[in-house]
């Protein structure tokens, strides 16, 4: 789950957990507020302005990726001969590198430079998209995928640190953290639509090709205009990193295996099995190290284990029904990729403004209130998504519940960064907030591996049902669309042309959304249930800041 002795940090860095009196002398903090001057390397003047573009360049570029990859699903699914099932691992390859090695990154900003390791992750960021989207065959393409999430691991956490450590702490920083919460937040938004325009009137290749030059000239600016931070020593706790990545990838694949060749086979018991060993052994060896990348003191407090739950929930959840949507909407209702990004517009911002809402009201009622409703409406949504069936409409069935999912999680992400932060010592600060945006990444690849496993269990017990209603001419045009599913093999014309088999195969396709998003919802229940018993910060705890909560969250 997470990668980083994060011991011996910078004052100031994000993923700060111990300061042992080892320090970086940060020359911005005395510099003159219009410019920033550079140390360590080449000296240059830049306007406070610039630096935050490509502070706010990189972190777009990573958080465009959650969606303009999944527009582009089907369509990959199509050129690849890939099941849907299979397609999340085009999805899990990224957040399994992304999450697993986060904190990786943001302590090799601390040890080797933070300028360094910000150019860093943005060319292997940008060959991860060139690799993708060159791709020829589907383990090209999860290759490329890994290769993006761990430049995305690198270059995040280090642009969030250039934040703390180039702007001056109040109206200064806050401004900046503001900017690159905004960001964040469209870049959901910015990704639905570029994802749909590109994959509908390029090819999906583009929605990781279209990275490239962007990362290049990024790369430039970094080199040009961001100072060399100081280096502190410090080690790197490889052998938990090892234990927890392969721990997490082990328990997808073996979810995934069972989509396929069901839970008694002889490789999904020995694969979740092992997974199981490896993640007690990372728990046991973080335990004992004194070096642990993750400290296990920080789960002493309840209410700040609570929201760590309820965000690995909440990203099964959000990943979920991403996932599940795209496909509905594109396989069932029948939409293009762009119209398909346009119809989650909608959601994107409800999000951006309730997250604003919530950011102030939350002084005057505190996170748990907001958490615990934030909760039940996502699950109140979920449900509603459990229903749809191959006659939901978008307007008369999705819509509502997308709005009503929108707010939930819009009322969740602040105030749950709040409770992370709240009682945590200074120097636990930047491993609490991050441990936040590790279980989003984790939960979402877990819990789509998950989902997508009762999802292929509904599709082969729904088939069981529907192919004894069809006449005997559309049922091997029937048995044709099933096995494509699986398989990954286009249909026949003529599967593709019986009216009859079609509507039998949407029927099953929407029967194994609902189910997936019915798991999703229990799984929310859970979290209704943690929030309420477990996170307990009173309003006067919050120390966080409205814009550097939404930054971290």
């Amino acid at each position: 789950m997470l990668a980083v002795n994060n011991h011996n940090h910078a004052p100031g860095s994000p993923y700060s957990n111990d300061m042992d009196g080892e320090s970086v002398t940060d020359t911005e903090q005395t510099r003159a507020p219009s410019t920033i001057e550079a140390t360590n390397g080449a000296r240059r003047q830049v306007h406070p302005g610039l630096l935050l573009l490509l502070i706010a360049g990189a972190q777009l570029m990573v958080v465009l990726d959650a969606t303009i990859v999944n527009i582009a699903l089907p369509s990959m699914a199509k050129y690849f001969d890939r099941s849907q099932t299979d397609m999340t691992w085009a999805i899990n390859a990224y957040t399994l590198a992304f999450g697993g090695l986060l904190l990786l990154g943001g302590r090799a900003g601390d040890i080797l430079g933070r300028r360094q390791m910000f150019i860093f992750g943005l060319g292997l960021f940008s060959l991860g998209s060139l690799l993708g989207g060159l791709a020829t065959s589907f383990q090209m393409l999860l290759v490329g995928r890994v290769i993006q999430g761990i430049g995305g691991a690198v270059a995040a956490p280090t642009a969030l640190s250039l934040i703390t450590t180039s702007f001056a702490e109040g109206r200064e920083r806050n401004r900046a953290f503001a900017v690159y919460a905004g960001v964040s937040a469209a870049g959901a938004a910015i990704g639905l639509l570029a994802g749909g325009i590109l994959t509908e009137y390029l090819d999906w290749r583009w929605v990781l090709f279209v990275n490239v030059p962007i990362g290049i000239a990024l790369m430039i600016g970094g080199y040009l205009y961001i100072h060399s931070s100081e280096r502190l020593s410090g080690r790197f706790d490889i052998l938990g990193a090892v234990l927890s990545v392969a721990g997490m990838v082990g328990l997808v694949y073996g979810f995934i295996h069972a989509a396929h060749d069901g839970w008694s086979n002889s490789v999904t018991v020995g694969t979740l099995t092992l997974s199981v060993i490896l993640l007690g052994a990372f728990v046991a060896w973080e335990a004992y190290t004194p070096n642990a990348m993750m400290p296990l003191r920080i789960f002493a407090n309840r209410s700040r284990s609570g929201s760590y739950l309820v965000m690995l929930i909440i990203g099964a959840a959000m990943f979920g029904m991403f996932y599940f949507l795209t496909f509905f909407v594109q396989g069932v209702l029948g939409y293009s990729a762009l119209k398909a990004g346009v119809a989650f517009l909608p959601f994107c911002a409800v999000i951006v403004i309730g997250s604003g809402f919530a950011s102030q009201i939350m002084p005057r009622s505190g996170p748990k209130i907001l958490i615990t409703g934030g909760v039940a409406l996502a699950t109140v949504a979920l449900f509603l998504f459990s229903r749809v069936t191959v006659t939901t409409t978008y307007w008369g069935g999705l819509f509502p519940a997308m709005m009503v999912m929108a707010a939930g999680l819009s009322l969740v992400f602040v105030p749950l960064t709040s409770t992370a932060v709240s009682k945590v010592a200074p120097t636990d600060a930047g491993l609490a907030s991050a441990l936040l945006n590790v279980g989003q990444q984790v939960g979402g690849s877990i819990g789509l591996s998950v989902l997508a496993t009762v999802a292929a269990t509904a599709s082969r017990n729904s088939f069981k049902n529907e192919v004894a209603k069809l006449p005997p001419g559309s049922r091997q045009h029937f048995a044709d669309l099933a096995a494509s599913s699986t398989t990954g093999r286009p249909p026949s014309v003529g599967a593709l042309t019986d009216p009859a088999a079609m509507h039998a195969y949407n029927v099953v396709q929407a029967h194994a959304s609902g189910q997936g998003f019915l798991t999703a919802a229990i799984f929310a229940l859970v979290a209704v249930v943690v929030s309420a018993v477990m996170i307990n910060v009173k309003r006067t705890d919050v120390a966080a800041s409205p814009a550097e909560a939404m930054a971290a969250a």
